[in-house]
């Protein structure tokens, strides 16, 4: 077990990337996520709040404060990472944006000397690209997808 994530802060041109979980606009996040992505259309809030306790989560904030985008990290901080939920509200694309919080989630000082990391994606593959991902070895690799998953709670009623 490791101890505790020390605070994480990045910033450029006024805008900050924060692993602080106090700062997250947890309903602004949800509702991109549940209702503009194609990933996660449709999760349950509770498989949500679920997937943000157990992960590292980075908010890209803007000048003013305002929670323009988000990513989190599924980690044994030992060999393996998984980034997830990566987005950049689409006001704010096209400045870089998304390879400044690609790149600070890839720089975080805990995330250092993995073996392997890995992502999904279906329409950012040159920025993953420019960060050393590349496609998956369908010899070694398998997975195991639900797609309905996140649609449903499989906690009891209350519990998420």
């Amino acid at each position: 077990m490791i101890g505790p994530i020390p605070l994480y802060e990045v910033r450029r041109d006024g805008f900050t990337i924060s692993t602080d979980r106090s700062r997250l606009d947890r309903d602004a996040v949800y509702r991109y996520l549940s209702e503009e992505s194609y990933w996660a259309a449709g999760m349950a809030r509770g498989v949500f709040e679920r997937s943000v306790a157990g992960a590292l989560p980075f908010g890209l904030y803007a000048p003013e404060g305002a929670q323009i985008g988000y990513a989190r990290v599924v980690s044994d901080f030992a060999v393996f990472a998984w980034l997830s939920d990566v987005y950049v509200l689409e006001a704010y694309r096209g400045e870089g944006l998304g390879h400044f919080l690609v790149g600070s989630v890839m720089a975080h000082p805990r995330l250092q000397g993995l073996r392997r990391w890995m992502l999904s994606t279906r329409d950012a593959h040159g920025i993953y690209a420019k960060y050393g991902f590349g496609p998956v070895d369908p010899e070694s690799l398998m997975t195991r997808v639900d797609n309905e998953a996140p649609k449903r709670s499989p906690l009891p009623p209350g519990e998420g």
